[in-house]
């Protein structure tokens, strides 16, 4: 039995290129995408952000020399070819999709209204949220906040490299430690770099629990949504 009846999931830019350093991995994005339409299959509702870290570390070089307003906007639309190949992915399988883009594109995505991102999956499709809030200097994890309250998701699941929060990086440090459950205040205090400053205080303003878990375990998607402990819960 699923725990939540209503997510928001957010996956880095990065995990979409696999093993190289940017890009997308069309295998990587299938395997991704089947963990997602099991737990649809179980009648989870699923939202969907993903980054765009992984087509815009190509042009990150050029970037760094443009307007940081620029650069944001060529994030944005990073985030817009990752949901295409995510829905395509998932269509694939038989899974209805939707990608809603904050920046209106209307060829190739609808335009995002919170009313019609709400009836779509009510109807059972995994609705991915595009292009950040359209605002530069607001990263993806501000937007998959703001779509999770907009949604009335229950849950940010947050996919990360690692199984959960730390003291500090365990990629680099050995004797990290991991939190089972921490709480909003204890993560900005701290400076914890789960998810940027504004979406902490965000999910802490509006009591939405985060659950940050390891996305290269199989099966963790389907574990997080059935309720099962992995990673850990800011609350």
């Amino acid at each position: 039995m699923p725990a939540y009846k209503r997510i928001l999931l957010k996956l880095s830019g990065e995990a979409l290129a696999g093993a190289a350093s940017f890009g997308i991995d069309a295998e990587r994005v299938r395997s991704l995408a089947r963990e997602v339409a099991d737990v649809t299959a179980k009648g989870v509702q699923v939202g969907l952000v993903v980054g765009g870290g992984n087509i815009f570390r190509g042009i990150a070089a050029a970037a760094n020399n443009m307007d940081r307003v620029t650069g944001d906007h060529m994030g944005m639309l990073a985030t817009v070819i990752n949901a295409l190949a995510f829905s395509d992915a998932l269509e694939q399988m038989g899974i209805p999709t939707r990608v809603m883009s904050a920046i209106e594109m209307h060829q190739v995505a609808e335009p995002y209204i919170r009313r019609r991102a709400i009836r779509h999956l009510e109807k059972g499709r995994v609705v991915i949220f595009a292009a950040g809030t359209s605002n530069p200097y607001f990263s993806t994890d501000t937007a998959a906040t703001l779509r999770a309250l907009e949604i009335k998701a229950q849950v940010i699941a947050k996919a990360t490299r690692v199984d959960g929060v730390y003291d500090k990086d365990p990629l680099q440090y050995p004797d990290a430690v991991r939190y089972a459950d921490i709480t909003y205040l204890e993560v900005l205090a701290k400076g914890l770099k789960v998810m940027d400053a504004t979406s902490i205080a965000m999910c802490r303003d509006n009591r939405l629990p985060i659950l940050v878990f390891n996305l290269n375990t199989s099966g963790n998607i389907m574990r997080m949504s059935m309720g099962e402990p992995v990673g850990t819960v800011i609350h």
